[in-house]
């Protein structure tokens, strides 16, 4: 078995390329979006969404919003899935997954206990779809149980199983709502569905690929596992305890970096754990904080400069104003002239493609 010494510096190359963080830019969303193989939808916007966020940071100014909404909801080429957006190409990754659901007995017996629940809900849609979930009767003779924000949120509740179930998918959004329709009229017919103990082979390698390095185990998170599997090869980091797997396509490919803002929900900062071992980066989301314990901000935006991150961006959108407000600009490392005015012109960037003037800039 071939193990591969890599260094810090290697390592965090790797994972930066693989993101599409580089100096050579992609030119298209689909291609940004198949390499990453997800983009993470968030309702938060204190600068802009994550989602448009993440697909500026790789294409630059080039990117507009309605590129997104226009690939999901009209040519079909990526789907929502999971509070994720996904290539339409990947579909087949996950239906036998759907056809399997649920696994825990909990959600099957409120399934069973509200049938006639479910084929109102697929019966109206495929009569009057695409809808709101508000546009959609509650008929549910037992409703979800929780203490949490699901309670009693039927209809809610019943379009998330029967997406899971590949019943049901989100046709687009209506703002941030989205809007719910019967599958057969958003997913390709006839695409085929690869067998369970593959796909989730497949996906393995469609993750790695799209981190670069990555643990085979991995902390559990919601949303998208971080972990690889037995996927690519063995490799150690000097100075990184245990043994890391690696896209070996990755390995010896030639490097130029640039400086980028990132979002906060960006895959390259997203695993912590990861984060602090190969970037020796400290990133804690602070919105959930009161406003006097956060250190640098409500939606504060790591800053990549080559391959390091370097520190955040604590900014604004202020549409009233029409000013992309900079806060405060926390350096984490002592910020030479040329990487202050590349953050500088990353910023005024970010505003020019926002519409909006810098404001808070020396």
């Amino acid at each position: 078995m071939v193990t591969h010494q890599l260094d810090r510096v290697q390592a965090r190359r790797i994972a930066v390329r693989a993101q599409l963080l580089g100096d050579s830019r992609p030119t298209d969303l689909l291609t940004v979006v198949r390499q990453l193989t997800l983009v993470q939808i968030d309702p938060t916007a204190a600068v802009a969404p994550s989602a448009d966020l993440v697909c500026w940071s790789r294409l630059g100014s080039s990117y507009q919003p309605s590129q997104l909404r226009q690939a999901l909801e009209q040519d079909r080429t990526l789907f929502e899935h999971q509070a994720m957006l996904r290539p339409m190409d990947d579909l087949g990754l996950y239906l036998a997954a759907m056809a399997v659901w649920p696994s825990y007995e909990r959600q099957r017996e409120w399934l069973r206990a509200n049938d006639a629940f479910r084929r109102d809900v697929l019966r109206l849609l495929g009569s009057s779809g695409p809808l709101l979930s508000r546009d959609i009767p509650d008929t549910c003779p037992v409703p979800w149980p929780s203490s949490g924000w699901t309670n009693n949120r039927n209809v809610t509740q019943m379009l998330e199983f029967l997406v899971l179930r590949g019943e049901v998918a989100v046709a687009g959004r209506q703002g941030r709502q989205r809007l719910w329709d019967v599958a057969e009229r958003v997913y390709p017919a006839g695409t085929p569905v690869v067998p369970l103990e593959q796909a989730h082979r497949v996906r393995n390698e469609r993750r790695l690929r799209a981190l670069g390095i990555a643990r085979a185990k991995a902390a559990a998170v919601p949303g998208e596992p971080a972990e690889v599997g037995d996927a690519g090869e063995q490799a150690v980091v000097e100075g990184v305890p245990g043994v890391w797997r690696v896209d070996p396509a990755a390995l010896g490919q030639p490097f130029t970096g640039r400086t980028a803002l990132l979002s906060p929900f960006d895959r390259l900062v997203h695993d912590r754990a990861r984060l602090a071992e190969l970037f020796e980066y400290e990133y804690v989301l602070e919105m959930y904080k009161p406003k006097a314990s956060r250190r640098w901000g409500y939606f504060a935006l790591p800053i990549l400069h080559g391959d390091r991150l370097v520190g955040k961006v604590d900014a604004t959108a202020d549409r009233r104003r029409g000013s992309l407000v900079v806060h405060a600009i926390h350096e984490d490392v002592p910020f030479t002239p040329q990487l202050t005015r590349a953050v500088h012109d990353e910023l005024r960037d970010l505003a020019a493609w926002l519409e909006l003037s810098a404001e808070g800039l020396r």
